[in-house]
């Protein structure tokens, strides 16, 4: 398991002071859809000079015609990003055609899909996909496992299920991380760091419970600790 902290505050700046202050560990950092938008590829370049260790994931969710996807990804993996992801309805066609653009990059980033997002409770969720969370979540993961990508964006709920159905080593990586309990703010399917543990996730994603913190270091410090028990 490895901790990706959630850049998601309102300035550069903000988010920069942040990655400075945990510089000296061997984390994942997320660059979201505001922060990329805001700041664009300096702001990975700057967070790179932080700490050129920082393994970063590009929080973009593409969904878009095939080859348009493609092309982005393209783009992405020329900044020199570890991890992006993708919408896993955006079909096998585009999985697909995403990866085999990418194969041609000797260290091309790993690709998730996302299945359902954290912000869907299970209601919401079937009025737009028609079939329950679990379900279609699975279906999403199969279909990304079957297209070669590396993993998905799910909840702690699914993960153990969607490994079950691909492969163990298939990357589950899990936003709404609440480590001990905190409030779930705008997410519905959030869970601790002991059940993401139990359920196999491989990146659990912690934001707020870090950055509103009145000291994150120390946060980041206790979470390693917790999970270096594991």
């Amino acid at each position: 398991m490895e901790l990706c902290v959630a850049l998601d505050l309102p300035s550069a700046e903000e988010n920069l002071a942040l990655a400075q202050s945990l510089k000296h560990y061997n984390i994942w950092m997320k660059v979201g859809f505001r922060a990329y938008i805001r700041d664009g590829k300096s702001f990975i370049e700057a967070l790179k000079k932080i700490n050129p260790d920082f393994k970063i994931f590009l929080d973009l969710k593409l969904y878009d015609i095939p080859n348009t996807m493609a092309d982005a990804a393209e783009e992405i993996a020329k900044l020199g990003v570890d991890m992006f992801n993708i919408h896993a309805s955006a079909g096998s066609v585009a999985m697909k055609t995403v990866m085999e653009r990418l194969s041609t990059y000797k260290n091309r980033p790993l690709v998730l899909a996302v299945t359902a997002l954290t912000s869907f409770d299970e209601a919401n969720f079937r009025k737009v996909y028609e079939k329950s969370i679990d379900e279609k979540a699975e279906q999403f993961a199969k279909m990304s496992y079957e297209n070669g990508l590396d993993g998905v964006v799910c909840s702690t709920f699914e993960s153990r299920a969607i490994k079950n159905a691909t492969s163990q080593q298939f990357l589950t990586l899990c936003p709404g991380i609440r480590p001990f309990g905190e409030d779930a703010g705008d997410q519905q399917r959030v869970a601790t760091l002991e059940l993401a543990a139990k359920e196999g996730v491989d990146y659990p994603v912690v934001g707020r419970p870090i950055y509103r913190d009145a000291d994150p270091q120390k946060k980041v410090e206790q979470l390693l600790k917790v999970i270096s028990t594991f």
